[in-house]
Parts: structure tokens; sequence; C-alpha cells
């Protein structure tokens, strides 16, 4: 029986988080395969063993982060996220409305997340951008609102079923700012209002390259503060690694000193 130094050694060695990983991507192509409906009828069953078996090595490596780490392991969020990944993979299949739970083990995937650093840090600095996002999201939904008032009123009449309520109005002008086919709709348009292209290009322009870009320009501020920070942690841990190192050559020193004073003696 390890103790719980052991476990902690084996649950950090690389060697265990490459074989997790591995066991991750094996199952996401076995819950890839089950949507075949031919594969499913030939490799059924060697399909669910696979899954049972990906399901158990899962769940005994929780069990032994969780022996390894003891009341800390729930410390960290990402195995929070692991245990109710997992845990909810474990409940068991159901029919009719809670038939959706058997898809959701599909959810295993995404343990990639916690698994892999570099994913790791990219989730981190999209959650540290949230704020940031949320302020870009309301002047978004601003802009789309003031912008929907506005095409109601002046191209309702021409084209109903584009811009005959405010509903419409609204998904309308968010299909044009993810730029799929609004050059079709703004043609229509200007063929009874010929000086519509200036509402629609100005539109693009608050939106899809100004706005829409603020959104990269956050996230990406982000990862590069999170990458300083994890740089400077890292100085730090040499700084006092160091620091450690001349302190204890500074003992050896006085030791070799004092050695040396009782020898002349």
């Amino acid at each position: 029986m390890l103790s719980r130094g052991g476990l902690r050694v084996v649950v950090d060695a690389p060697w265990f988080n490459k074989v997790i990983t591995a066991v991750i991507l094996v199952n996401a192509v076995t819950l890839g395969a089950e949507t075949s409906p031919e594969l499913l009828a030939s490799y059924g069953d060697a399909l669910h063993v696979v899954d049972r078996l990906a399901l158990a090595a899962f769940v005994v490596e929780l069990l032994l982060r969780f022996g390894a780490y003891g009341k800390s392991f729930f410390r960290d969020p990402w195995n929070w996220f692991d245990t109710v990944v997992v845990v909810i993979t474990l409940l068991p299949a159901a029919t009719g409305a809670f038939s959706v739970l058997r898809a959701l083990r599909v959810l295993r995937v995404l343990r990639l997340v916690s698994v892999v650093p570099s994913m790791r840090r990219v989730v981190s600095a999209l959650l540290t951008a949230l704020p940031g996002m949320a302020s870009i999201t309301a002047l978004l939904a601003l802009v789309l609102y003031v912008s929907a008032v506005i095409a109601t009123k002046l191209f309702g009449t021409v084209a109903p079923e584009y811009f005959g309520d405010l509903g419409d109005s609204l998904f309308t002008l968010f299909q044009v700012m993810t730029g799929e086919a609004w050059s079709e709709v703004a043609r229509q348009v200007m063929e009874e209002k010929p000086f519509a292209w200036i509402f629609f290009v100005g539109y693009l322009v608050v939106t899809s390259f100004t706005v829409l870009n603020l959104f990269i320009a956050v996230a990406v501020t982000a990862m590069q503060s999170q990458m300083t920070e994890e740089h400077a942690e890292h100085d730090r841990e040499e700084m006092a690694a160091t620091m450690e190192i001349l302190a204890e050559v500074r003992r050896l020193r006085a030791d070799v000193e004092a050695l040396r004073g009782k020898a002349q003696v």
C-alpha cells in the first residue's frame, strides 16, 4: 500500500498524465464510433467494453489523486471539473426524458482541457477575460438594438421579411454582423433605397471590424497577462532556489572556517 507521498509521486509523474491523455483520446474515438450505425452493429460490444474500461480508468485516477492530496484535492477547480464530468457519466443510462444522460458521456472528452497544460492556460485566460468581454457584449447588444430600431423604421416596408418588426430586424442584423449573406440583404433593400448601403457598411464597420475585434484583443491581453504572471512565478521560484543554495554555501563556508580554526588551535 503506497503512502500519500508515494501516491503523489505517481499522480504527478509525467507518464501518468500521458496515460490519462491517451485514455481520453481513445475514449473520444470510441464515442465518435458509436454514432455510426455500421460500426455500432459490427463492433458494438468492443466499443462498449472500451468505454467501460475508460470510465473505470477515470474513476481510479480520481481516487488516486484524492488519496494523494486528501482534502486539498478539492482546492483545485480543475479537480472539481474532472469530478463533476466523471460523476455525470457514472449516472445509469436511462430512457425517455433522461436518455440525454447517456449522450453526456462525451463530456469526458472535455477532460483534455484539464489534462493538457496549454489548454488549461487558454481556458484560464478566457475566464480572466470574462469581465472585459461582458462589457463588450453589452456594448455590442446596445449597438445591435439601436441599429435594429433604425432598420425597422427605414426598411420595414421595403423588405418586411427581413425588417418587418423589431425581432426580424434583430435576427437579420445579427446575421449581417456575422457576414453571412449580408450583401443579398443589402442589395434587396438597395433596389428600393439606393443609399441603404451607407447603413449596412457603417453597421458592419462598427460591429464586425471594431466591436467583435475587441473580443480578440481582450482575450489576447488576458493570455499575455497570464503568461507574464507564470513567467514571474517561475522567476520567483528560481530566485528562491538560488537564495537557498547561496544560504547553504554560506553555511558550508562557515563550517569550513570553524574547522580551520579548530585545526589551528
